[in-house]
């Protein structure tokens, strides 16, 4: 079945302005940006971050990012300490979110927060993205622009195949990246990776020192975290080497048969990023079963295996 596309508005002046305005009035507008599309609200906006939950489908535990123009905006809503400082002069704007206190004064909905004392800021680099948060005004609350749990949105297309004409979607062409952002939270013990994502865990080593991990057991304090997170229909099996009857292979490398989809038939990470959202709907259409062929875990390989293991974990669950 083809898709409603009749809410996707190429993202020109006018329809940037008509974005902001259905923004400021309390509604919802997809959008472009570097990762993947989000699902943008009002972050200030109660009732409007509400319904981000409820088309959805998404558990009130887990928290959204907030986006900003910039450190000086993210300033007015969190309280940054000196490595949070320096990670945002090093990659913003860009693919890196920061979870940091809230401010007492902030007037953000507390539901961007999911009952927390943090908000999960990020500064994104797509110039669509910054032109809808200057022309709405307000910072927005915005996790990827798909069904909680499915596979998140590299195209306009694919935030219309979720869904259909219930939102305006603004369409700027294929994401850059198609891995959503690395999220770094702060502990006693210093800078904690949450959720790996498009800035690669040895740069923010480089600025920071050496990433904790997350303490098992705790609060869901990033988006991202969930068990069973960015998955197809599909079972998927990962560190295939070939595909068993009835299912279907993804390959990466050169070694991959000729005739199966390819992340990166040259063994690109950064190609295999931007191609594993868009990859998994196409074979998910065709097939009950995806088999996944290795795939390095250094530099952006940590965040596509990060993804890979929470499409292929049981459903409906979450730590």
């Amino acid at each position: 079945m083809q898709p409603d596309v009749s809410s996707v508005r190429t993202a020109d002046a006018a329809a940037l302005a008509e974005g902001g305005q259905r923004l400021r009035a309390g509604a919802l507008v997809a959008f472009p940006t570097e990762t993947v599309y989000g699902l943008g609200a009002d972050a200030t906006n109660g009732e409007a971050v509400a319904s981000i939950f409820a088309l959805k489908g998404r558990p009130r535990f887990n928290p959204l990012i907030v986006h900003v123009q910039g450190q000086a905006q993210a300033a007015q809503h969190v309280e940054f300490n000196a490595a949070a400082k320096a990670l945002a002069e090093a990659f913003w704007p860009g693919p890196l979110t920061l979870v940091l206190p809230r401010r007492a004064d902030t007037p953000l909905s507390l539901l961007v927060s999911a009952g927390l004392d943090t908000v999960a800021v990020r500064c994104p680099a797509h110039p669509i993205a910054q032109a809808l948060i200057a022309a709405a005004g307000v910072p927005l609350a915005a996790p990827s622009a798909n069904p909680s749990g499915t596979v998140s949105p590299t195209t306009a297309r694919h935030v219309a195949e979720g869904f259909g004409n219930k939102i305006l979607i603004l369409d700027g062409g294929e994401t850059k990246i198609g891995v959503e952002s690395t999220v770094i939270g702060f502990g006693s013990d210093g800078a904690v990776m949450l959720r790996p994502g498009g800035v690669p865990r040895e740069a923010i080593e480089k600025i920071v020192g050496p990433l904790a991990a997350p303490a098992a057991g705790g609060p869901v304090t990033s988006p991202g975290m969930l068990t069973s997170h960015y998955a197809p229909h599909a079972r998927v099996r990962l560190n295939a080497r070939t595909a068993e009857p009835g299912e279907t292979l993804l390959g990466f490398g050169p070694d991959a048969p000729a005739d199966v989809l390819n992340l990166s038939r040259k063994g690109d990470l950064a190609e295999a990023a931007a191609h594993l959202f868009a990859m998994l709907r196409a074979l998910d259409t065709g097939t009950d079963a995806i088999a996944v062929m290795p795939i390095p875990s250094d530099g952006l390989g940590e965040a596509i295996n990060d993804r890979l293991k929470r499409a292929a974990a049981p459903r409906g669950t979450h730590v």
